[in-house]
């Protein structure tokens, strides 16, 4: 069985039987539901489906949310290409999975740090699609202010702390912050989101070292879409089964299916709280795909068209979850079409709502650069 891809399949070794491990394989793992699943020929993933799934309003909430995330990155794409949207930006289509089952499988005061492909977790972590679109606007009124544009996305009040720029950059700080939850004993967990391509920095591992080292609640999750920018896993990592790169610091590593969000967020909870419960941490590797290019600017010179319809039409998150949904009457065909009304209705209203907020004055310039006066004087 392999995952469907010239930049994965084609390549000698990397082409490969994916092994998948389930969340009971993970050492020490703690008690709770795990789901034995394994890639069928066409790349789906085949379910002994619980009870515990055919709960209508939270599966409608899970498909609405993906939904949700892709409509506002085509809307973004579109005004990108309208010259509304300036600088770098990393659109989520095809990954939404990812995002969702991660913020599914979160507590409310747990914490979140991204990369820069951060939209879909943003507003998974309670910014409106509004916000989001104000701020790549650069409009005042935007997540962060309209400083921080498509890569600086935060909502610390959520304990969601970004959105980083530099890749790789974020770890050493997630690190931080659950060596700070485990000082103060607190009961909460770190998920820290990155990209294949910054498994090979010097941060990762020295970020790693210390969260086996100090035992920390944190989870490492990485989402191996194939391609670094414009590079294949097979050319830039010599061990493509990232998830493997947690056995030199002693710690378990899992890798699974990152297009369907049943699964994501089954194997996210699992080290979630097998780090509440003391276990430490977990890097984990979720396989999944990006529709579109690595930015805006990317040409895609690297992948075939083919490639790209192939996934598209055969592992779409999205088409795939909301067919699951039917099969199972867990949902119907006529729920799907309401919740795609609903969201174009949000979708037309945020971008409404962007371009009529107005941008940052020039008295606002120098806000958040320095710590305010009452914060100094407390600590």
């Amino acid at each position: 069985m392999r995952l469907i891809g010239s930049g994965w399949a084609n390549s000698q070794e990397k082409e490969a039987n994916l092994e998948m491990t389930t969340t009971s394989d993970l050492k020490g793992s703690a008690n709770g539901t795990s789901k034995v699943f394994t890639l069928s020929d066409n790349g789906q993933t085949n379910y002994a489906v619980q009870e515990k799934e055919y709960d209508r309003q939270l599966n409608l909430g899970y498909y609405r949310q993906m939904v949700a995330v892709r409509r506002m990155e085509e809307k973004s794409a579109e005004a990108y290409t309208q010259g509304k949207i300036g600088g770098f930006m990393h659109l989520y289509i095809g990954q939404e999975a990812v995002a969702t089952g991660v913020n599914a499988a979160l507590q409310p005061t747990d914490h979140l740090v991204t990369h820069y492909r951060d939209h879909g977790y943003a507003y998974g972590k309670g910014c409106s699609m509004a916000e989001i679109l104000a701020e790549l606007w650069g409009k005042s009124t935007g997540v962060s202010g309209g400083r921080g544009g498509s890569m600086h996305l935060a909502r610390t009040k959520n304990h969601f702390w970004g959105g980083y720029a530099i890749v790789g950059g974020h770890l050493p700080l997630a690190t931080g912050i659950a060596h700070s939850i485990k000082y103060n004993d607190l009961n909460e967990v770190v998920v820290c989101v990155m990209g294949e391509g910054s498994t090979n920095i010097g941060m990762f591992h020295e970020s790693l070292n210390i969260a086996a080292l100090w035992h920390l609640p944190i989870v490492y999750l990485v989402e191996n879409n194939l391609f670094g920018m414009g590079t294949s896993v097979a050319t830039h990592s010599s061990l493509t089964e990232i998830n493997q790169k947690s056995r030199a610091y002693g710690f378990p590593g899992d890798r699974f299916d990152g297009m369907d969000i049943w699964t994501v967020r089954d194997h996210v909870k699992t080290a979630i709280e097998r780090a509440r419960e003391g276990g430490g941490p977990t890097l984990l590797e979720a396989m999944t795909y990006r529709f579109r290019g690595h930015s805006m600017a990317d040409a895609q010179l690297y992948r075939s068209k083919q490639d790209i319809e192939e996934w598209r039409s055969t592992r779409d998150p999205i088409e795939t979850f909301g067919q699951k949904m039917i099969k199972y009457n867990i949902f119907t065909a006529a729920d799907i079409e309401q919740v795609t009304a609903d969201v174009e209705a949000e979708a037309e209203a945020a971008v409404k709502f962007a371009e009529e907020s107005p941008f940052p004055t020039q008295e606002s310039l120098y806000e958040g650069i320095f710590a305010p006066d009452d914060y100094v004087q407390k600590a």
